[in-house]
């Protein structure tokens, strides 16, 4: 693991992104928490998080999307998806765009863990 020790979570649920930053910070990771595709946009360091958890289905646009923006840009971080509408195409999708895992909500807390610490 590298000293980094961010993780960035994306996802559009108030409620769940809580739930994940007691998770993360219960586990000894700092969670940096974004409620949308435009709030990590707008983020200007990316240096300091180890990996970015990502939903798949974002208010604002498709998480699959933002991590093909973010690869173009440079930004190159491991990717854990997580998503409550689960279907192949998707998961496809999902996988042929790289990421350490693919969860569906409601998943459990050590199958996000083991997959954040395999970096």
């Amino acid at each position: 693991m590298p000293n980094r020790k961010a993780v960035f979570v994306v996802d559009d649920d108030p409620t769940l992104l809580r739930g994940l930053q007691r998770l993360l910070r219960k586990r000894g990771f700092d969670a940096v928490l974004f409620e949308s595709a435009a709030a990590l946009r707008n983020h200007k360091d990316f240096e300091e998080a180890c990996c970015l958890i990502l939903d798949i289905n974002l208010g604002d646009g498709s998480g699959i999307a933002l991590r093909q923006e973010l690869r173009d840009a440079g930004i190159l971080l491991p990717v854990v998806y997580i998503t409550g509408n689960d279907n192949q195409q998707t998961r496809l999708a999902a996988i042929e765009s790289g990421c350490l895992a693919y969860l569906v909500k409601p998943f459990a807390a050590s199958a996000l863990i083991q997959s954040i610490e395999q970096i």
